[in-house]
């Protein structure tokens, strides 16, 4: 009996794949042309409307993961973002955000809503009574991030969906740190799924994407603002992405194994104050994560003890690199207060939780005994060094 719907790796490898009718290759063929005919064609493609033959592949790839109905590409994770916000926001309305998103996410919203009169307002808590408080009559989207970056905290998405159908709001969710192997928010009753693609989709450290994963009548809705503001991707990277998904599966599951062993070391760790893993059962969002997640996800986030430098324990690792981004097959750190949220004041990445010495880990692929023995050897020569400076 044929199955209803295909398995992971099987989307991934396949679904959305462009047939080479000509050489009959194994894989996609790419289509360079920025030109097509409009005579006597069903469809008039052109890169800016998102339907270039590899463009269309890669959009169909996407929704299959996503359980949604379609799916936009985009050059960035931010083009997603603010494009999938703008098409349902319009001057006089009033958005809903919970206060744990992405750096460049609140610096969207913060300094440029109020120039087109949108209003918002930023969540206390991660709870739907959180949310709820602050809906106004000229509501008109919740967004939320989960889990967030970089406290991995945990918001219920089916309690937001639920809040949103309730008040006839439309619902956003930043899938990116979950990505589709380990989460599906439209399963849980939330409308529209923005990444930034760059990460685990690419997952190689390689392209600068966006997408975006919803019902057909949302995508055209954002599909028309999309396509005046070109937000579009060069079918050269839309190939690359799509080569990259093939792997997305293994990469990500991979990831999920290493980053719950990591965490555990880190944990017993007598030289880290804190580590942030919603796979952990200390964490206090474990059993949210239990329920509404397939995987626990390749990011982390620790602190050491206070007396010990991080930002020289970053320099003194030798295999695990420092890097501004994330989700690649390398393993990779950073200082949130220096990166992704140093747009953000101090007293905003404080009222975050986001402490100056926090690090971000993202899990690569590697020997997790080889991470291991990265970090062991790091913290060793930072512990050296502060036993200096004391004595």
């Amino acid at each position: 009996m044929e199955r209803k719907k295909k398995g992971l790796n099987t989307i991934c490898t396949h679904t959305g794949e462009i047939k080479d009718d000509t050489y009959k290759g194994a894989i996609s063929p790419l289509y360079m042309s920025t030109s097509y005919a409009f005579e006597d064609v069903d469809v008039k493609r052109y890169p800016r409307y998102f339907n270039t033959p590899n463009q269309e592949g890669l959009c169909k790839k996407i929704a299959a993961l996503e359980n949604t109905e379609a799916a936009l590409i985009f050059g960035s994770g931010m083009a997603a973002i603010s494009t999938a916000l703008m098409a349902f926001l319009r001057a006089g309305d009033h958005i809903v955000l919970q206060n744990l998103l992405y750096g460049g996410t609140i610096n969207l919203v913060t300094e440029e809503f109020e120039k087109y009169g949108i209003s918002y307002s930023f969540t206390e808590g991660l709870h739907a009574d959180d949310f709820e408080k602050l809906i106004r009559p000229n509501t008109k989207v919740i967004y939320i991030e989960t889990p967030s970056n970089p406290l991995l905290t945990l918001t219920d998405i089916s309690s937001i969906a639920a809040l949103a159908k309730k008040h006839n709001l439309i619902s956003m969710i930043d899938n990116t740190f979950a990505s589709p192997v380990n989460q599906n928010p439209v399963d849980l009753g939330i409308d529209i799924v923005v990444h930034s693609a760059t990460k685990y989709m690419g997952g190689h450290s390689d392209i600068c994407a966006g997408a975006v994963a919803a019902s057909s009548n949302h995508i055209e809705k954002i599909f028309a603002l999309a396509k005046n503001l070109g937000g579009s991707l060069s079918d050269y990277t839309v190939w690359l992405l799509e080569r990259s998904l093939k792997t997305m599966g293994i990469r990500v599951r991979a990831q999920n194994n290493n980053a719950l062993l990591m965490a555990e070391f880190l944990e017993k760790h007598e030289d880290i104050d804190k580590v942030y893993y919603p796979g952990l059962t200390s964490h206090p969002d474990h059993e949210l994560a239990v329920a509404q997640m397939k995987g626990f996800g390749g990011m982390l986030s620790f602190e050491l003890r206070e007396e010990l430098d991080a930002a020289l324990f970053q320099k003194s690792l030798q295999l695990i690199k420092s890097s501004m981004s994330l989700a690649g097959v390398e393993s990779t750190v950073l200082t949130p207060a220096k990166a992704s949220h140093s747009l953000l004041s101090a007293e905003e990445r404080k009222k975050q939780g986001i402490a100056d010495g926090l690090i971000r880990f993202s899990i690569g692929i590697e020997e997790i005994e080889d991470l291991i023995a990265d970090i062991e050897q790091a913290i060793q020569k930072v512990r050296k060094m502060a036993s200096a400076v004391a004595n």
